[in-house]
């Protein structure tokens, strides 16, 4: 299969040109500078030269906190950019796989959220990627919404790995214990959008590696998996705080938990257990750094 991969320079971009490498696909990856996505006429003569089978969109402006004063900014990639993605797609009859957020929903939730549940967004960010959605459901006939959360891999910068330098550098730690999601390790991810893609099960999907924590318990798994695995000499104590000690320009969702319901039911491979994924990415950074 060809496949088109935006935003191919980034952390999950990196992974995902990897994965459907190592799956046998012919993959052309674009960063932004060989690919400015705003750009209606380059999106629509880069993807018409390559006629990909599929088009896997990772590229979005992703900075939470810049985009409440950068809105222009923060809608003219996750949705103009998206749009153009869609057009471009649909017109050579590609596939379409948008990344998308927990960050579509409010967090007010008492439950973990369904792919079909009322989407309510808080930020600009959030509502700049529901904005992508609305446009990749309007435009494409073919396409795939991927809702994920909290990722992290080896390329780029991440909670992950600020954790495990501060870990080993600062006295205390105080990491917020009134927020719940999923982490998600990059591999994991790339490798469920492989098996997706191979499928015609269009549709909303929440893929997430399984299970929960708060920051605070992904922070105790991090420093307790780098002490054992990377032998790592943790001088911090940790302790849990409130989201209102520490105030930021843009709201996040208090539960950001994301229920798999349309992976079950269409038969696809669940992600893995969060605690495995994070061994198997401090094992991975262990070995390159």
């Amino acid at each position: 299969m060809k496949v088109l991969v935006t935003g191919a320079s980034g952390q999950l971009g990196k992974d995902v040109v990897k994965v459907f490498q190592e799956h046998g696909h012919d993959v052309l990856g674009y960063d932004r500078e060989q690919l400015d996505i705003t750009d209606l006429q380059q999106t629509a003569k880069i993807v018409g030269q390559y006629q990909p089978d599929a088009v896997v969109h990772c590229a979005a402006y992703t900075a939470v906190d810049a985009a409440e004063t950068d809105v222009d900014g923060a809608y003219q990639v996750n949705a103009a950019g998206t749009r153009n993605m869609a057009l471009a797609a649909e017109k050579v009859g590609a596939k379409l796989v948008y990344i998308s957020t927990d960050y579509v929903f409010d967090g007010t939730a008492k439950q973990p959220y369904h792919e079909y549940d009322n989407t309510n967004p808080q930020s600009i960010y959030g509502k700049s990627k529901r904005a992508g959605e609305v446009l990749t459901q309007t435009l494409s006939s073919r396409y795939f919404i991927v809702r994920t959360s909290w990722v992290y891999g080896l390329h780029g910068n991440n909670f992950v790995k600020t954790m495990l330098k501060l870990g080993q550098e600062k006295p205390l730690l105080q990491v917020v214990n009134d927020q719940k999601g999923s982490p998600t390790y990059t591999v994991d991810l790339a490798r469920f959008l492989a098996e997706l893609i191979q499928t015609e099960k269009y549709g909303i999907y929440h893929a997430s590696n399984s299970g929960s924590c708060t920051w605070y318990e992904f922070t105790q798994a991090i420093l307790q998996d780098a002490a054992e695995i990377l032998d790592a000499k943790i001088t911090a104590k940790l302790e849990p705080c409130s989201t209102e000690q520490f105030p930021r320009p843009a709201a996040r969702p208090r539960n950001s938990v994301m229920e798999h319901i349309a992976i079950r039911t269409n038969g696809l491979n669940d992600l893995r257990d969060w605690r495995k994924g994070l061994r198997d990415f401090i094992q991975n950074y262990c070995s390159q750094s």
